[in-house]
């Protein structure tokens, strides 16, 4: 993983300059691991992005 492309998504992501997506491709990670390093760095990921790039979207429990 490339540090300087890293930290360019990371400042870039967190103008929201580019979306998730766009910002773990340039640094290199899956989106997963772009949240992880958000998170390292107190970068807010909004709970709709982040069910978005966990594929975490649940259905409503019935119990």
């Amino acid at each position: 993983m490339a540090t300087n492309g890293l930290s360019s998504a990371l400042t870039l992501y967190g103008a929201r300059t580019l979306t998730l997506s766009q910002a773990a491709a340039q640094a290199g990670l899956s989106e997963a691991e772009f949240i992880e390093q958000l998170e390292r760095r107190g970068i807010e990921v909004t709970d709709s992005e982040r069910a978005a790039a966990l594929g975490r979207e649940r259905p409503a429990r019935a119990d």
